[in-house]
């Protein structure tokens, strides 16, 4: 089974939520997306698996891996 990754998406009824791929229920609420990052960034570390951070439009902004990656980026972040 593969690992879940983590995301940092806009929750409904305002602030930032961090959930586990799949879940139907937030790991973390949080007044500010700087809080979920970090959040979620911790999980990611400890599941070694990705962190992908959504746009206030729900849209992929941005994912890290903290995981033992097959595919590496090619790009380099600065």
């Amino acid at each position: 089974m593969s690992k879940q990754r983590v995301h940092v998406t806009p929750h409904k009824e305002g602030g930032w939520q961090v959930k586990k791929g799949g879940n139907e229920k937030a790991s973390a609420l949080t007044p500010t997306q700087k809080d979920a990052i970090e959040i979620g960034k911790g999980m990611a570390i400890k599941g070694k698996t990705e962190l992908v951070i959504h746009g206030k439009d729900g849209k992929i902004r941005d994912a890290d891996s903290y995981g033992n990656d097959p595919c590496p980026p090619k790009d380099k972040k600065y």
